[in-house]
């Protein structure tokens, strides 16, 4: 059952159009990303359905309810910036328990909620510290149980790891994931990052000039990319534009020193010399220079299979593999 609906949303600044009738439609409990790249409008989206953007035309629901003109601090919906915007002059404890003593709860009500909130974010025992006090991540975590604190009915978290580092961001990913599943909330997550949106998304939205190229599962939108955009944003495809336009992932390509005896009429086959070699961890990206294009390879790594810059080496991959699309689609991509 449908939870939150946009509806043929538009949103103009000035004469610049951000939204373009864009419709989504989110079932309760679900984690969903709005994934495109900058300026592509998903944080437009994000801030209309916190009541924070005016959308010139379209609706927005929320459990039923037509919220398009709800003032922001009537939705019970909580947002987390990528700016922390944490009080400097308050302590963790006060900064958490802000927006409680806004709704004047009792003070006991409100010790019980701050306190099971900063068992949740891993902070217990820092209620006496002050955001300067804190580390980055340590900031962000209580930005956290600051917006889950209130028990809204739905979290919204705008690119909130911009500013943290790569090892403590996956540590966040891990931690915002639990407790979405634990307090079963309705979470929408804004973010550039297409490997941060497989990790933790339930469904994507993929956005591209105002408005949804894509919408899918996670490995619907890597391995079914419906246009040329997609396949160039999720999982670094090589696109190319001949007859038509076709697309291979770069794990896809078998590489090796020597040509093939015996090929397959189902395999098409290439050879080139490696121009770039780029590690990423167990996997090595390397790029071939064919005749005249380059190709990227990703080859898990090998201690007794090994090249080198220059190498002459043959590549075969799948026709079944290759994503094509016709000449009147957009070869629009981010890359």
């Amino acid at each position: 059952m449908t939870y939150i609906k946009f509806e043929k949303i538009c949103k103009s600044f000035n004469t610049q159009e951000v939204l373009k009738g864009v419709s989504i439609s989110i079932k309760k409990g679900e984690f969903i990303t709005l994934l495109g790249p900058s300026g592509c409008g998903k944080t437009t989206l994000l801030r209309s359905l916190a009541g924070l953007e005016k959308v010139d035309s379209g609706k927005i629901f929320l459990d039923g309810k037509d919220i398009t003109l709800l003032e922001a601090k009537n939705r019970n919906i909580s947002m987390i910036f990528q700016q922390y915007s944490l009080f400097p002059t308050m302590t963790v404890y006060r900064n958490i328990a802000f927006g409680l003593k806004m709704k004047k709860m009792a003070k006991e009500e409100i010790n019980k909620r701050v306190k099971n909130a900063l068992e949740m974010v891993d902070l217990a025992g820092s209620e006496k510290k002050y955001p300067s006090q804190l580390s980055g991540g340590e900031q962000q975590r209580v930005a956290l149980a600051r917006a889950i604190v209130t028990e809204a009915k739905v979290l919204l978290l705008d690119e909130p790891f911009s500013a943290i580092d790569a090892k403590l961001r996956k540590a966040l990913q891990i931690k915002i994931k639990e407790i979405h599943n634990e307090l079963g909330l309705t979470t929408i997550f804004v973010t550039h990052d297409q490997e941060e949106a497989m990790r933790m998304s339930d469904r994507i939205y993929l956005m591209h000039s105002g408005k949804i190229e894509q919408a899918g599962s996670p490995m619907e939108l890597y391995l079914n990319p419906e246009t040329p955009f997609v396949a160039g944003f999720m999982g670094h495809y090589n696109l190319y534009d001949e007859e038509e336009y076709w697309a291979i992932r770069p794990e896809a390509i078998e590489m090796r020193h020597e040509p093939w005896k015996e090929k397959d009429d189902k395999d098409r086959y290439m050879n080139g010399v490696i121009k770039r070699i780029i590690p990423q961890g167990n996997i090595i990206r390397y790029t071939v220079k064919l005749e005249e294009r380059f190709i990227d390879v990703d080859v898990l790594y090998e201690e007794n299979i090994k090249y080198a810059m220059n190498d002459k080496v043959y590549l075969r991959f799948s026709e079944n593999q290759i994503r094509r699309w016709d000449k009147k689609v957009n070869l629009d991509s981010s890359r």
